[in-house]
C-alpha cells in the first residue's frame, strides 16, 4: 500500500483530505514526522507555495508528498491578499488568536475596499494542490469559488474570509452554509475533485 504525507499538521484536515480522495492508500501528517524541518512558503504565487511544499517535505521524508496553497483573491486590490491571506494583518499567532486574527484579516480587507468606490467587489478563494515525490512533481490541480466582496460580516459558521465571501449562486457568505454546503462549492473541495481521478490514475500505473 502506497504511503502518502499530507503537508499539515491538522488531523482534521487529514480527514477531510483522505475521504475525499478515497484511494487505498496509508495517511500520514507532518505530526508524525516531528523531526522535519519546516519549509518556508515564501512563494509569489499559490502553485509556487504548493510546490515549494511537496517537494520539500518529499525529499526529507522519502514519501509521496501532497500540499496545498490557498487564499483569498480580490480583484479590486490586484489579487491580495493572495499568498499572504492567512497574515494579511501583520498580527503574530504567537501573540494573537486565530480568531481575533482572521477578524483583523477581513476587516482590513473591508477597509481597503472602502477606497475603491465604483469597482465590482469580485474575489475568489483558491487553493493550488501539489503531489510530489522527493525529485519530481507528479499532479498539480488548482480550485475556486468565485463570489463577491460584503461591505460587513454575515453569518457565524465560518472562519477566515469566509463571513465576508458571498456566493451569488448560494444567496449567502459562507459563515451562512452548512459545512456540507460549504464542502460542495469551496475551492479545496474542487481542486481535490480535480486530482482524485488524476490520482487513481496515477495509483494503477505507479502501485508501489
Amino acid at each position: 500500500m502506497k504511503t502518502i504525507l499530507v503537508a499539515t499538521g491538522n488531523p482534521g484536515k487529514l480527514v477531510e483530505i483522505s475521504a475525499m480522495l478515497d484511494i487505498p492508500a496509508q495517511w500520514l501528517t507532518l505530526k508524525d514526522f516531528p523531526q522535519v524541518q519546516e519549509v518556508e512558503e515564501d512563494g509569489l504565487t499559490f502553485e509556487e507555495n504548493a510546490r515549494k511544499k511537496a517537494l520539500g517535505y518529499a525529499a526529507q521524508t522519502g514519501l509521496w508528498t501532497l500540499a496545498d496553497d490557498s487564499g483569498l483573491a480580490v480583484d479590486a486590490l490586484d489579487g491580495a491578499p493572495g499568498v499572504i491571506s492567512a497574515r494579511f494583518c501583520g498580527a503574530s499567532s504567537s501573540t494573537t488568536d486565530r480568531k481575533t486574527i482572521d477578524r483583523l484579516n477581513y476587516e482590513k480587507v473591508l477597509d481597503l475596499l472602502r477606497k475603491k468606490t465604483g469597482i465590482p467587489r469580485t474575489a475568489r478563494f483558491v487553493c493550488c494542490l501539489c503531489l510530489a515525490a522527493p525529485r519530481e512533481i507528479l499532479l498539480e490541480t488548482r480550485g475556486q469559488c468565485e463570489g463577491l466582496i460584503l461591505d460587513a460580516p454575515r453569518g457565524d459558521n465560518g472562519f477566515g474570509y469566509d463571513p465576508v465571501f458571498f456566493v451569488p449562486r448560494m444567496n449567502r457568505t459562507i459563515s451562512e452554509m452548512t459545512t456540507q454546503e460549504k464542502n460542495t462549492i469551496s475551492h479545496r473541495g474542487n481542486a481535490l475533485d480535480k486530482l482524485k481521478p488524476l490520482l487513481t490514475d496515477l495509483f494503477l500505473r505507479c502501485p508501489d
